[in-house]
């Protein structure tokens, strides 16, 4: 079967907090874009009952009910969405294209924002209570509705530990089950130190979860003790899993630079190895998995998406275009050398008009069009001609203003 193709400006793999902002920011920079999420808009936080800790709701909201409005804004500023899943990716290059199974659409660029998922037990009954029916993720979303309740924690690693004793500031117990012997545990010596002396943290050892159980919500969780096989039922309110996430980048492998769990790897413009791909939210490689980070993420993403779309089309059209040669000053209004250099870039500009294009480039917001030219040092002219860069002078190796324009006029 022959693909259909669709052609926009940009393409954000994931409908999850930081997707979604994305979105709002390329559609209301009037980019054509399109969201695709495989399965429900809003992604993780839709599970999460109560959200008390997004800014702007004092009282509190639901995951699905902030996340529907985050999507109806998308919306709003023209964002296109489609239910699917991403079969694949192909990132290098000026168009990147993303495969679904009836369409390939290509895009100048791609958002990555596909988030994770958390690493479950595998244990019976596991998948009837997460989320809002007793299996929780996140301490920080969840913990006070927790209050004055018997919680469970699985797992020993400093997540499990350190979100287990944040725990206790709002339960009445915290139950940790422990694969390991008494006294071991995954975690670092100090939480695990502090963990031990907690009045409130109690530590079953040797046992893995072997059951869920309940009615509508989870009243229980059977753990299965390791070395003698006994089952022991212990009556909770919740369970809260650290045993682990895992980011949804299989299909990224071998073209976006990740760490070795896989989370993709980013700066702080959110821009990846490949020029015209960004990441943003859980997906990435990051210090706070939340939507208030994701959120931000998303606006820097998007925000950056913009800046890389214009940037492409000046550097085509305008400074490696057209017939006549070129040079591109390249300068930081903020700098005082750059700024002195200015009038006789003009004055060269009004010397040859009709016969040079002049391009000033400033680099005080974003060094995207100077990194594309291959420019380090400011300011600096670089001369083009037919579309090819035939010098690049920059101020410390002219010694001078005087001589840099002396050079420059030498090659003219």
């Amino acid at each position: 079967m022959e693909k259909k193709v669709e052609q926009y400006d940009v393409v954000i793999i994931g409908g999850g907090a930081a997707g979604l902002t994305a979105g709002i920011y390329c559609g209301r920079a009037r980019l054509k874009t399109l969201l695709i999420e495989k399965s429900l808009v809003g992604g993780l936080a839709t599970y999460t009952n109560e959200i008390e800790n997004y800014p702007g709701f004092p009282d509190g909201a639901t995951g699905l009910g902030l996340m529907d409005l985050f999507h109806k804004q998308a919306k709003k500023f023209g964002v296109n969405f489609k239910l699917t899943d991403v079969k694949g990716v192909q990132l290098s290059g000026d168009t990147k294209i993303v495969e679904t199974f009836r369409t390939n659409y290509e895009a100048k660029v791609v958002i990555i924002a596909s988030g994770g998922k958390p690493r479950l037990t595998g244990a019976k009954g596991e998948d009837l209570f997460l989320y809002d029916k007793g299996i929780s993720f996140c301490a920080t979303c969840d913990a006070a509705a927790n209050t004055g309740k018997t919680i469970m924690v699985i797992g020993s690693g400093d997540a499990a530990i350190e979100e287990g004793m944040f725990l206790t500031k709002f339960a009445d117990k915290v139950i940790v089950s422990v694969m390991h012997d008494e006294g071991i545990m995954d975690c670092n010596e100090i939480a695990k130190g502090q963990a031990l002396e907690n009045s409130k943290m109690e530590f079953i050892w040797n046992t893995l979860p072997e059951e869920f159980v309940g009615e509508e919500r989870l009243s229980g969780v059977v753990l299965k003790n390791t070395k003698t096989d006994e089952l022991i039922k212990v009556p909770v309110d919740s369970c809260f899993l650290f045993i682990g996430y895992i980011p949804n980048t299989e299909i990224f492998q071998e073209q976006i630079e990740m760490n070795r769990p896989g989370y993709v790897i980013t700066n702080e413009k959110m821009e990846t190895n490949i020029p015209g791909v960004f990441a943003a939210g859980d997906v990435r490689d990051k210090f706070l998995k939340q939507v208030a980070t994701a959120v931000g993420d998303g606006a820097i993403a998007g925000y950056g998406a913009e800046k890389y779309i214009a940037e492409s089309e000046i550097f085509k059209d305008q400074i490696m275009g057209g017939e006549l040669p070129g040079i591109v000053f390249v300068w930081n209004a903020v700098s005082p050398e750059c700024r002195a250099l200015l009038p006789a870039v003009e004055a060269l500009e009004e010397k040859y008009e009709g016969k040079l294009k002049v391009t000033k480039v400033d680099v005080y917001k974003s060094k995207g069009l100077a990194d594309r030219l291959g420019v380090k040092e400011f300011p600096s002219i670089v001369y083009i001609k037919e579309g090819k860069i035939i010098a690049t002078l920059g101020m410390m190796a002219c010694e001078s203003k005087e001589v840099l324009m002396e050079r420059i006029e030498a090659l003219l």
